[in-house]
């Protein structure tokens, strides 16, 4: 069959190739972490302690840090972004909308380092002086926003704001040209009949443009749980269970980063490491199919 006359083929390659890319990962890491799941059992996954010494691998601390973080991060990221992809679809003024467009993808190529730095020289002071203190002093009778940490402007609450500084750019982007993608021809139906501007957008402009939304939430999740560089400058360090948006913790991507420069090259802490990664890897997928399938359900809602 020649390929020239039908580019079906070439389509094909190049979708398998993206195909075998994600699954020869997916191997190399399982094949890499074997040893130590072998070792660890379930205590991989339920266990707190993690030593090299005494071959302890229990991750449970990391993930449970790993996946408060990234939930607080979407709960402070994702109305943001959608209600500015709102204004900007659907709101702003055409001059306005270019300028802000512009300004908002601008900040997709500031390295996350960077962001690190300003969270910790800037806002780190902010929140051990203010933020803290005053959410600690109004809302401390409630365990989720009890301040135990007070000796630091450090914790999860701060890791989360910068987190989703670093990924409103991809949710606002996606979500207003989802938005600008529906046919013009709902809005004036939905306007002739007599619905309000905001009702059209309510019930017929999100859920057309919801899968491209559900994507944008899809891919800021992903940067927010393998973001390190600026997790590990503002997240505090300490391997606890969170119990507070205030605590101070760890993340997996903190740990295999902080890990990696030393322990790498002996056989067993190696394999611990890809051990990570592994559990990191299937975390991430399980987060992309709940947001999917809970994104599903508010569309058949509404």
């Amino acid at each position: 069959m020649n390929i020239t006359h039908d580019p079906e083929w070439i389509f094909f390659l190049c979708a398998s190739s993206v195909i075998l890319a994600v699954v020869l990962i997916f191997v190399f890491i399982f094949i890499t972490a074997l040893p130590v799941i072998q070792l660890s059992g379930l205590y991989l996954i339920l266990g707190t302690t993690w030593d090299y010494s005494t071959h302890q691998y229990g991750m449970l601390t990391l993930i449970t840090g790993s996946v408060f973080l990234t939930a607080l991060t979407l709960i402070l990221a994702t109305p943001l972004g959608l209600f500015a992809a709102i204004y900007l679809a659907e709101y702003a003024p055409p001059a306005l909308e270019k300028t802000l467009r512009s300004l908002i993808e601008l900040l997709v190529g500031i390295p996350s380092v960077v962001y690190g730095i300003l969270g910790f020289t800037l806002l780190q002071p902010v929140f051990f002086d203010f933020v803290k203190p005053e959410i600690g002093s109004v809302l401390g009778f409630i365990p989720f926003f009890r301040n135990t940490s007070a000796f630091t402007g450090a914790g999860f609450l701060l890791a989360a704001t910068v987190l989703s500084v670093m990924i409103l750019p991809t949710i606002i982007s996606l979500s207003h040209e989802s938005l600008r993608a529906v046919p013009s021809s709902y809005r004036e139906a939905s306007l002739s009949l007599g619905a309000t501007h905001w009702e059209t957008i309510r019930y017929v402009m999100i859920p057309a443009g919801a899968p491209g939304i559900i994507t944008s939430i899809v891919l800021g999740t992903m940067r927010a749980m393998g973001e390190t560089m600026a997790v590990v400058m503002l997240l505090g360090g300490s391997m606890q269970i969170p119990g507070s948006v205030l605590d101070v913790g760890y993340t997996i991507t903190a740990k295999i980063l902080s890990d990696s420069s030393y322990y790498l090259i002996y056989p067993e802490s190696r394999s611990a490491i890809f051990a990570m990664a592994l559990v990191l890897f299937i975390i991430e997928v399980f987060f992309v199919a709940l947001i999917r399938f809970a994104s599903k359900k508010i569309s058949e809602r509404t």
